[in-house]
């Protein structure tokens, strides 16, 4: 049979390869999938793309999120089957070899099958919730309304939080009105003021970055209510000059806040439930199958493209290029 995939050759250069696929014998641990859906992750895979993620080599096959079709299971994987639908980390390729461990979970037979990728920016999402004192009643702003600051927004809601999205893009603005979060604003100037009028005077107890850019956190220090918490979601990239003690005083100052910064990388929770650590990776992707299944978690209106692999330099092209109308960009393998 022939795979499909595509395939990072050089800085900002994308193909699309077919080519023979041939295994002699799966593993016993193993199972051979045929993918049915896969999501770009913008952030992490344009900068893989850029070639300055040390750890993405090219010539490479990006992508983690996947939904895919058992095809065959090796001796001794058990709780699968042929003809089982599975959520996992896969890549942008038609056919993958994939381990019985790690995140694997059967797709609810209940939802939509191009649902099921976004669990992975769901998940990578929850953690921001997870590691914050977000509190019923409480002001949260969230900065870049992308796939996973959304989602953020959408489960700091769900926490019982009155959420403020913020973003330059007028498309992203209308996505996170149309998925329910409360106050949507444009990053401009006078955003420090809507958020005055929003929350009272009081400012959020709670910022979210979801954008990774140094600069956005340290502009969004002054919302931040005294004894506040500044969640750092996007992981950060690019440079920033500026004068670190201006922001170590936001941390020092009672004056200037007293603030907390946390990390929210997805990585800091166990694969498996544990005993001793109340979350997990699993935990987090079967709730997030909940939430969507009940319609709590909003995804039609992230969704703005759904292509084939074939156009994957369309879909990466305006995913650098034409943020206002590419966010979230699916592969349809079928």
């Amino acid at each position: 049979m022939n795979n499909k995939k595509i395939v990072f050759t050089a800085p900002w250069q994308v193909e699309f390869h077919e080519d023979a696929f041939h295994i002699a014998k799966l593993g016993e641990r193993e199972l051979l999938v045929k993918k049915r859906f896969t999501l770009i992750s913008p952030g992490t895979e344009l900068a893989c793309l850029s070639g300055n993620e040390g750890w993405f080599a090219m010539p490479g096959i990006p992508g983690y999120s996947s939904v895919s079709e058992v095809i065959e299971i090796g001796e001794e994987v058990q709780g699968f089957k042929s003809g089982d639908y599975v959520f996992h980390y896969g890549d942008h390729s038609l056919y993958s070899v994939i381990p019985s461990g790690g995140i694997l979970l059967k797709a609810p037979s209940d939802l939509p099958l191009h649902w099921v990728p976004f669990t992975r920016m769901a998940s990578v999402a929850i953690t921001s919730i997870r590691v914050s004192e977000i509190e019923l009643g409480d002001y949260v702003a969230v900065t870049g309304l992308g796939l996973v600051g959304n989602m953020a927004a959408q489960l700091a809601s769900l926490q019982g939080a009155s959420v403020i999205g913020i973003d330059l893009s007028g498309p992203r603005l209308e996505a996170a009105t149309a998925s329910g979060i409360g106050h949507a604003l444009p990053s401009d100037p006078k955003v420090h003021e809507h958020i005055n009028e929003i929350t009272g005077g009081k400012g959020v107890s709670t910022l979210i970055d979801a954008t990774g850019i140094p600069k956005v956190v340290t502009e969004g220090l002054p919302w931040v209510a005294k004894y506040g918490e500044v969640v750092l979601l996007g992981s950060p990239r690019g440079e920033y000059q500026g004068n670190i003690t201006e922001l170590l005083n936001y941390i020092h100052l009672d004056g200037q806040g007293c603030l907390t910064f946390k990390g929210a990388h997805e990585w800091r929770f166990p694969v498996e439930p544990d005993a001793f650590v109340k979350h997990s990776l699993t935990r987090n992707s079967q709730i997030i199958f909940e939430l969507m299944k009940r319609k709590k978690l909003a995804i039609e209106p992230l969704i703005s493209h759904i292509l084939k692999p074939e156009q994957a330099v369309q879909a990466y092209e305006g995913l650098r290029n034409d943020k206002d109308h590419y966010h979230g960009v699916l592969f349809d393998w079928s």
